[in-house]
């Protein structure tokens, strides 16, 4: 398959998630990355745009009954920028790490001038 977009991390928070889940949080997590690089229209299963966040998405892994969400934004349209994750425990985003993702958005777009 070719690839269609990259994936990068912005500083270490999605790393440090991603190393502290089990083994079938990580496959899945692999998985929706693949399908994120390779697929020219992405499911809203898979990213979805949060409204009223000057373009931030959530990448939206789910493995048996648990949730985790993965804030991103596009660069240059085919980088996707990671920033924070977290495993979503209530059915509203949790707003602490939605401005915290806004504000490390922030801080990239204004790293890169």
């Amino acid at each position: 398959m070719k690839k269609k977009r990259d994936i990068i991390f912005y500083k270490q928070h999605f790393p440090k998630f991603f190393s502290e889940q089990s083994n079938q949080v990580k496959e899945k997590i692999a998985f929706v990355f693949k399908v994120i690089r390779t697929v020219e229209h992405v499911p809203k299963k898979f990213l979805k745009h949060l409204v009223d966040t000057d373009g931030l998405y959530e990448i939206r892994v789910e493995v048996d009954s648990n949730a985790y969400r993965i804030f991103c934004c596009f660069d240059k349209g085919k980088l996707v920028v990671l920033f924070n994750a977290f495993q979503k425990k209530a059915q509203k985003t949790n707003k602490r790490e939605l401005t915290k993702a806004l504000k490390l958005k922030d801080e990239y777009f204004k790293g890169k001038k």
